[in-house]
């Protein structure tokens, strides 16, 4: 139980500092436009009213979601790396994220967990790329991939990516379990509705993600 709970701590203290790290506020997410922007493009072009969408007219959602993407939009960029390959991808699906933020805005009763909402929603967005075989809807650019790298690696240390890479190498559904208990440290119920899938489900991909993690980390100590 001991060395769970410690590989549980071990991936939360990573996947702040992938999340989170230092650096994150002076990286600038590239060429994804604040969601707001295209939410008034879409209502304009469909000719339709803000009540027809279901945003209220009265609530500034333009202001909300661009105060979300500034306070928000790099840290889920790096979050959605921990399932996608391609930054581009990524920020596409971040993108996608806050159109849908825009979307619903009048239905979040408590702004303080928009973040959540949004990490729930990249993380389903992810899976749905990935079961899908998806790829970016922008070219791939091998110079913002070579700066990512560099920012990555100046932002965790050696032992925070060996549990990020080990991480990455668990199958989709125990990945995301685990980064919603040690990253938003959401329950076992709140992870199931999320998740769409059974509280026994979350259980067991919990279980053996944590004892996959500590499999891996003790072959590359070994090594």
């Amino acid at each position: 139980m001991r060395l769970v709970e410690a590989t549980g701590i071990r991936l939360r203290d990573a996947l702040l500092a992938w999340c989170a790290g230092p650096l994150a506020s002076a990286v600038p997410v590239r060429s994804v436009a604040p969601a707001a922007v295209w939410m008034t493009q879409e209502i304009a072009a469909a000719g339709l009213s803000r009540s027809d969408v279901g945003v209220a007219p009265t609530l500034d959602v333009e202001r909300f979601v661009a105060d979300m993407f500034r306070a928000e939009g790099v840290s889920l960029v790096r979050l959605a790396r921990l399932f996608v390959d391609d930054r581009n991808a990524a920020e596409d699906l971040v993108q996608e994220a806050f159109i849908r933020l825009a979307r619903s805005a009048q239905r979040i009763e408590d702004p303080a967990r928009a973040p959540a909402y949004l990490r729930s929603i990249v993380l389903n967005l992810a899976r749905d790329h990935n079961r899908r075989g998806l790829v970016s809807l922008r070219h791939r650019s091998p110079l913002v991939d070579v700066q990512a790298g560099i920012e990555d690696q100046i932002t965790v240390r050696d032992d925070q990516r060996r549990m990020l890479d080990a991480l990455r190498d668990l199958p989709a559904r125990q990945r995301a379990c685990l980064v919603l208990r040690y990253y938003d440290e959401l329950g076992v119920d709140d992870i199931a509705t999320t998740l769409a899938v059974s509280r026994n489900s979350v259980k067991t991909h919990l279980q053996r993600g944590l004892a996959a993690l500590e499999a891996r980390l003790a072959t590359k100590d070994e090594a």
